[in-house]
């Protein structure tokens, strides 16, 4: 039985693991799970799981969370200390680390500083601090598997070879919503254009990450520090049906793809039970139908935020931290209709610029660069010029 805690249970990760735990709950026991502000749909997490611990990350809810909803065998507890706390518990095995965004760095800090194996949705934490955190998962022996699904279709297909006979990894990536579309139609896209995604039902965020082509950037980034690769060996391909997840291409030509429906329950089983498998909830591929796979180069001239990833892969140094806080930020006001949507990369490249490089920052320069990036990007607006 492996006990398993969910940072960011009521997302979309953290909703899907927890369909895991549920169908293989002979094997899986959900210790802790936590949520930011949530709180009712925490509550019915824990009638259903009966967790040791559920935490509230948003202190200013304490006086409005009615206890009484949750779990009697659950500890209620408030407060990003308590995540960090729960992260490193030693009835723990599995970190999920499932909280979107820069947010999510801390708990997944404390879990990689204890020791733990984590199931990384998170994306960010390597995005943002991939040589200090990748270092110190060194020293602690902690482990990374990847549950964003590209990320492990690479990691499952590369235990068909050695790391050193891997040529390279190709990411796929659906296209988003605005595939075929031309510049002049993304000059008036909207977040609720942007918000249909035509294969994969996430959140508003990663929604429009897609659609940018920044979620492939970001992804990008994470399996360098995940991989251990040179960006040369990184190569990203359109792929709309959303069946072949990603590709390893080794050195003697073999390339080995993994497929399944686009339904991150598979990925997401698949960290938390390695290295077996076993029948779980995932739907499985149909072949008594008919399928066709398509794969075509980006266009990285309509959608630049692809570019903007390589750049910060290869750089390195602070340039994650101010890419991602910048995109957040400038996707934020996105939906809130503050831009428009090619304005995102945009902003993203200006505050790029803008910044004074650290090659080699602490994490204490990283948080303080993240706040700068995100204070710069609330105030961007796009010159005439442009």
């Amino acid at each position: 039985m492996k006990r398993v805690a969910v940072l960011g249970s009521t997302g979309s990760i953290g909703t899907s693991s927890l369909e895991v735990l549920s169908a293989l709950s002979d094997r899986l026991t959900l210790v802790g799970a936590t949520a930011h502000s949530r709180w009712q749909q925490l509550a019915e997490q824990t009638q259903q799981f009966a967790p040791r611990v559920a935490v509230v990350s948003d202190e200013s809810l304490q006086g409005e969370v009615e206890a009484a909803s949750f779990h009697s065998e659950t500890q209620l507890k408030f407060g990003r200390d308590a995540i960090t706390e729960l992260a490193s518990a030693e009835d723990v095995d599995i970190v999920v680390t499932a909280i979107v965004g820069a947010a999510g760095l801390q708990g997944t800090w404390a879990a990689v500083e204890a020791g733990k194996t984590i199931g990384l949705a998170n994306k960010e934490t390597l995005i943002v601090a991939g040589p200090l955190i990748c270092d110190l998962a060194k020293k602690t022996g902690s482990q990374f598997l990847p549950v964003d699904s590209e990320h492990s279709a690479i990691f499952q297909a590369m235990q068909s070879g050695k790391t050193a006979e891997v040529k390279r990894i190709i990411l796929t990536a659906s296209g988003g919503p605005f595939r075929g579309w031309s510049r002049e139609q993304l000059d008036s896209a909207t977040p609720e254009d942007a918000l249909r995604h035509p294969t994969w039902d996430m959140g508003p965020k990663i929604t429009i990450d897609s659609a940018t082509l920044m979620n492939k950037a970001l992804e990008v980034i994470e399996a360098k520090w995940l991989f251990d690769l040179d960006v040369s060996q990184i190569e990203v391909v359109v792929h709309p049906q959303s069946l072949v997840h990603s590709i390893v291409e080794f050195s003697d030509g073999s390339c080995l793809a993994q497929l399944s429906p686009p339904d991150m329950k598979l990925p997401i089983q698949y960290a938390l039970t390695w290295p077996d498998r076993f029948d779980g909830p995932s739907p499985k591929m149909d072949w008594t139908s008919t399928w066709s796979l398509d794969f075509a180069p980006p266009d990285r001239d309509l959608f630049p935020a692809l570019d903007l990833g390589f750049e910060v892969a290869r750089r390195g140094g602070s340039c994650g931290a101010v890419l991602n806080a910048a995109n957040e930020v400038a996707v934020s006001r996105f939906l809130g209709g503050d831009l428009k949507f090619r304005e995102i990369p945009q902003a993203c490249r200006e505050i790029l610029d803008a910044h004074n490089f650290d090659p080699d920052p602490t994490l204490t320069d990283l948080t303080r660069l993240d706040q700068w990036a995100r204070e710069e990007t609330s105030r961007w607006t796009s010159s005439p010029s442009t």
